[in-house]
């Protein structure tokens, strides 16, 4: 049995590699490839590092995995004065995205911008259909009928290969990053 792993949710980190992503594709992005980016992003760099880019939580939906919280961003047009997500990215039209105004990536290292630039290269010029089809082929997915279902990320982890004593020593790290940020937001 291991601990869960729960990371900790960067909205503005999420933002500006968003933005990122928005920038470097040049026009409105349709919001089901953003998200599909994004997670694979988060996917990579957990698999690489232990910490995701963004931090979000995983869910399969049934067009694949999603993000949660960027998902609920993008469909509810996260607006107001405290939404780092407004700030970066325009509410969606036409079931698109773009860049809002703000342009900063002081948020992200120079992994963070390599690996969105990496799966930029490698997915972007699929059809979001057939991206659709990839995401649904990893093996962490499972159809949920028409719902959503949580996807652990230890689940990850293992299939791709990576022994308990490293999927735990993630958990660990994570929750000491949500414990220290934890006393900073109180």
């Amino acid at each position: 049995m291991h601990l869960p792993i729960i990371f900790h949710f960067d909205e503005r980190k999420a933002a500006q590699a968003a933005a990122w992503l928005l920038r470097r594709h040049g026009r409105p992005l349709e919001y089901i490839k953003l998200i599909a980016f994004l997670y694979l992003a988060d996917r990579r760099a957990m698999i690489e590092t232990g910490c995701p880019v963004t931090g979000d939580r995983f869910a399969s939906l049934d067009h694949g995995p999603v993000l949660c919280r960027i998902y609920d961003l993008i469909k509810a047009g996260a607006r107001g004065p405290h939404s780092a997500w407004s700030e970066y990215v325009g509410p969606p039209s036409d079931d698109r995205v773009a860049c809002a105004g703000k342009s900063d990536i002081g948020a992200l290292s120079e992994y963070d911008t390599d690996l969105l630039d990496d799966i930029y290269a490698e997915f972007s010029g699929l059809h979001w259909t057939a991206l659709c089809r990839r995401t649904r082929e990893l093996p962490e997915w499972n159809d949920p009928a028409g719902s959503s279902e949580p996807i652990d990320p230890a689940s990850i982890l293992r299939a791709e290969g990576l022994d308990e004593r490293y999927i735990n020593d993630i958990a660990i790290q994570a929750e000491a990053v949500r414990s220290f940020l934890a006393t900073f937001e109180r």
